[in-house]
């Protein structure tokens, strides 16, 4: 299955527990789109925000965003690893 890595803007002062709860949002409606969320960085200086998941589609991974409440369109697909 694909990997992709997502970045989000706009965290600012989010909390560790905050990011949690944004990741369990994720977890709660993944499953609809044949996606896992595997674990969630956050810079809260800069405010980004960087999700690692894997899925059927870039597409799935925004979907599943957005009906948790935190839409992005900055997806990428990790096709190459060393």
């Amino acid at each position: 299955m694909p990997q992709f890595m997502d970045v989000h803007d706009g965290f600012v002062g989010v909390t560790e527990d905050q990011l949690a709860a944004a990741h369990q949002a994720d977890l709660d409606v993944e499953g609809a789109e044949g996606v896992h969320f595997e674990k969630a960085w956050l810079d809260p200086q800069s405010g980004k925000v960087f999700c690692l998941s894997t899925g059927p589609s870039k597409e799935a991974v925004m979907r599943v965003h957005e009906k948790a409440g935190h839409p992005t369109h900055e997806v990428y697909e990790l096709a190459v690893e060393v």
